[in-house]
């Protein structure tokens, strides 16, 4: 492997891969900047252009174009509370509230070197541990992933929500929205009330455009203030306010390792891997009440976890052809097209551009560093706006970004449909993430739990036949009884602490 690698390093920094890297991140990190716009659609967009390019330089600019795009997704869910990729949800729970007290520019660094960790982490692990891990994906079949699905929308239905109640309910009205379209295994429609325009679904950009795009700006324009020009400039440090490294480095290390497990298994992605990773860093939190008020280990996480998942993501998809994600799918095309077959003999007929798109993945999470801390000062200024004006701004972009991807004026009423509901879920305290997730986990784990009853011909002891689907279930229950458990045990500590009152008192 290490003469691979040597083999790669002297094309891999030649001026023309190394120009193709540096762009690729800026372009990144545009288009996740821009709410709507994904690394998935910015690659597929990229690839046909990359035909008159050498392998390594379409495959570095993919790399850059992917580590970029999933830092830009924190740039306005940090400043306008809009995830600019769907794995920037977790971002926003944490990041704008630190926007809102002055602190957008610090939340946009942590931001950042979360990223370039989680990434540059992610790339070491592709590099080194292709093969064994590749393996562990294997072990995961219809039912585990099943599990998986269930666990992630237990965990942030309970765990996000100070009412579990409201965050289930939550995550079965995105359940809901999740089956609306054609069913998968019959094709057949469903819930689409005749209307031509929901046989493909609700689209995941349109969702959550329409949750956490819409609602802040009703409420920006209800109470025209957001961030005030002299308060932005009494609260924020101007870039001065130094990195709580120290703080920052468990978080950083428990996230790169979500994110990388995650990555590995197919289907899973970096909203998993960020929703998850700040679920982690709140349990083993000092003070998790913190979390959601601006927590700096909260951005850390979900930012972290989520580059962390980019490169062990194509994993599977190098090693066995099975992509990690839609990002990966679109990536095992780029190396189609430039002529590289996926599967275990990529590593062998085509060593040097296989190890050099690896390096290429770490290279970019060091480029991105730079790229973002120049842009940094850039972002930061959109708080400068009048509030009077930054409301229907957001409103308009929001519109006019859902309707220049599919051309349609029912996503664009779909969307302000959407924002009235996210709004007055939130005056009423429910929680949006669960119903986001649910859109995302909710089909897949409808059709993996059918795909497992037709393997199983309906013999639901299948689902609970592999060891990992019993873990993945006991972290379910547990999930469910630790608002039970809590509330016994702060009933119990509260008893115990009056009768010590009490006790005190009559000896006294």
């Amino acid at each position: 492997m290490i003469d691979h690698i040597l083999q790669a390093l002297p094309a891999l920094f030649s001026w023309d891969v190394f120009l193709s890297m540096l762009i690729g991140t800026i372009v990144g990190v545009v288009i996740g900047g821009l709410p709507g716009l994904s690394a998935t659609m910015g690659i597929a967009v990229l690839i046909p252009l990359t035909f008159s390019m050498t392998p390594l330089g379409a495959l570095g600019m993919i790399a850059g174009i992917y580590n970029g795009a999933m830092y830009g997704g924190a740039i306005p869910a940090i400043l306008l509370r809009i995830p600019g990729t769907p794995a920037g949800i977790a971002t926003v729970f944490d990041g704008h509230p630190m926007a809102l007290k002055g602190q957008g520019r610090l939340a946009l660094k942590i931001a950042l070197y979360s990223s370039a960790i989680g990434g540059a982490v992610s790339a070491i692990s592709l590099l080194l541990l292709a093969p064994p891990l590749a393996s562990v994906a294997l072990k995961f079949g219809s039912a585990e992933i099943f599990w998986l699905a269930m666990l992630g929308l237990t965990t942030i239905a309970v765990v996000l929500s100070s009412n579990p109640v409201k965050g289930l309910l939550s995550a079965c009205f995105g359940l809901v929205m999740g089956l609306i379209g054609i069913d998968q295994m019959t094709g057949s429609e469903r819930f689409t009330l005749d209307s031509m325009y929901l046989v493909g679904g609700v689209g995941i950009l349109v969702l959550l455009t329409g949750l956490y795009a819409i609602p802040p700006a009703i409420d920006l324009a209800a109470k025209a203030l957001l961030i005030r020009a002299e308060d932005l400039r009494r609260g924020d440090s101007g870039g001065r306010e130094p990195m709580p490294w120290l703080r920052l480095l468990p978080t950083w290390c428990k996230s790169s390792v979500i994110g990388v497990l995650v990555g590995i298994v197919p289907g899973a992605g970096g909203n998993i891997a960020s929703l998850l990773a700040w679920s982690e860093a709140r349990r083993s939190s000092k003070q998790p009440e913190t979390f959601g008020d601006g927590a700096p280990e909260g951005v850390a996480a979900a930012e972290c976890a989520n580059n962390a998942d980019n490169a062990s993501s194509l994993i599977p998809a190098l090693t066995l052809g099975i992509p990690g994600n839609a990002v990966a799918a679109v990536i095992l095309g780029g190396l189609l097209v430039h002529g590289l077959l996926p599967g275990p003999a990529l590593f062998r007929d085509s060593a040097p551009v296989t190890y050099g798109f690896m390096l290429s993945m770490l290279v970019t999470s060091v480029l991105l560093i730079f790229v973002g801390s120049i842009g940094a000062r850039l972002f930061i200024s959109v708080l400068r706006l009048p509030a009077l004006l930054l409301a229907p701004m957001i409103i308009a972009m929001t519109f006019i970004g859902i309707y220049s991807i599919g051309n349609s004026l029912f996503d664009v009423g779909l969307v302000a449909a959407l924002g009235v509901l996210g709004y007055f879920m939130e005056k009423l305290g429910v929680p949006l993430a669960p119903a986001v997730l649910a859109v995302i986990l909710g089909p897949m784990a409808e059709s993996e739990l059918r795909r497992s009853l037709l393997i199983s011909q309906g013999n639901l002891g299948f689902l609970f036949s592999s060891p990992i689907s019993l873990i993945l279930v006991s972290l379910i229950i547990v999930m469910l009884c630790s608002p039970l458990i809590k509330r016994f045990l702060s009933r119990r500590t509260g008893k115990t602490l009056s009768e010590d009152i009490a006790k005190k008192i009559s000896n006294d």
